[in-house]
């Protein structure tokens, strides 16, 4: 998947090499949710990330907002329904957002770039 693989890189040049796998994979969590259930024939799902000093910030958003998501607990025989307990294993927050049209899912990781070392 594209976005994951972008995600990765951009927060590697970002200074943040350390966070780059999983970044990716809740972009890759994310966006394959935004596929699944919130896709609109015609209409695509967008990955926004932003980063401040105090948190590394991941918006996905998608055009379908009368299905919000929610972790479940899926049985051993599942093959479905565990991405977002990934989300919330790997990101310090997660929460949904409910826009006008569509819905933002967003996914925080809190950074302290004032107390890297630049170089």
């Amino acid at each position: 998947m594209r976005a994951r693989k972008r995600a990765a890189r951009l927060v590697a040049e970002w200074g943040l090499p350390d966070l780059a796998d999983d970044v990716a994979l809740v972009v890759s969590e994310l966006a394959s949710n935004a596929v699944l259930h919130g896709a609109l024939r015609g209409r695509l799902f967008r990955v926004q990330l932003t980063l401040t000093e105090a948190v590394l910030r991941i918006v996905v958003s998608d055009p379908k907002g009368e299905r919000l998501p929610r972790t479940r607990q899926p049985g051993p025989e599942d093959k479905f329904g565990r991405g977002l307990l990934i989300v919330d294993a790997l990101a310090a927050r997660w929460g949904v957002r409910e826009r006008t049209i569509g819905k933002d899912v967003w996914a925080e990781f809190d950074v302290a770039l004032g107390a890297r070392p630049r170089g």
